[in-house]
């Protein structure tokens, strides 16, 4: 019996030895090398991934374009602050969740601050780690995904609107003095320059996308409350 048992082994041992011999040879020249990783992950999960990184490069472009049309606020952060600086701060893994400068708030709960009367740092950073937090925490923390890995699609609904209440408050939130809080789009004598909101756009149809994406495999509802832009009240993530 035991001889049996161990020969089974054996053979299942070679078995998927042999198979991953197939699919690692399946691959043609220019395809993507094989890995073993995609072997744990579900059709939704490579979906998710995608979407995680193409978010990812919408939100950096994002951050980019904020500090070019709002030069003075990097002034503000700690001194010798760069852009390439502030981009490893939001985007190189492990993301920190922690920034003494924002009183450690991320998230939902640092996007106020970029709007504060009273705050004096740098409201692009607050601003960008509101925003790239918030779809972080709509995706779980996570940047990979494998069929055991689950996501909200409440969460994903959420954050799509919590974008567009950022949006208007982009477009409508004044200082004392009647200035934006922050330049994005402007007009020239030939055309309006409306690059901002394309990327918003696409932020939110990718999170509407997935949330629909989501709700769909695990045949949850998305509870679509009626919410108004204009109201400063951020959804939780």
């Amino acid at each position: 019996m035991k001889v049996i048992k161990k020969s089974y082994r054996k053979f299942k041992y070679t078995l998927y030895c042999l198979i991953l011999m197939l699919l690692s040879g399946c691959a043609t020249p220019g395809d993507r090398p094989f890995n073993i990783k995609s072997i744990a992950k579900t059709d939704i999960d490579m979906v998710t991934d995608a979407h995680v990184e193409v978010i990812t490069e919408l939100v950096r472009e994002l951050t980019v374009k904020l500090y070019l049309r709002n030069p003075r606020e990097m002034a503000k952060g700690p001194p010798g602050m760069t852009l390439d600086r502030r981009l490893d701060l939001l985007f190189s893994p492990p993301r920190l969740i922690t920034h003494a400068e924002l009183n450690n708030r991320y998230g939902v709960d640092a996007i106020p601050l970029a709007f504060d009367p009273e705050f004096q740092g740098d409201r692009v950073f607050a601003l960008m780690v509101g925003i790239s937090g918030m779809l972080h925490a709509s995706y779980s923390y996570k940047d990979t995904f494998y069929m055991l890995d689950e996501l909200n699609q409440q969460k994903l609904y959420n954050s799509a609107r919590n974008i567009e209440v950022v949006v208007w408050q982009l477009s409508n939130r004044r200082q004392s003095n009647g200035e934006l809080y922050f330049l994005t789009n402007g007009l020239d004598e030939y055309a309006q320059n409306l690059s901002f909101e394309r990327l918003f756009g696409k932020l939110i149809a990718h999170q509407d996308m997935m949330a629909r994406i989501i709700a769909d495999k695990t045949n949850r509802s998305i509870n679509k409350v009626v919410h108004s832009v204009a109201s400063f009240t951020l959804f939780p993530i």
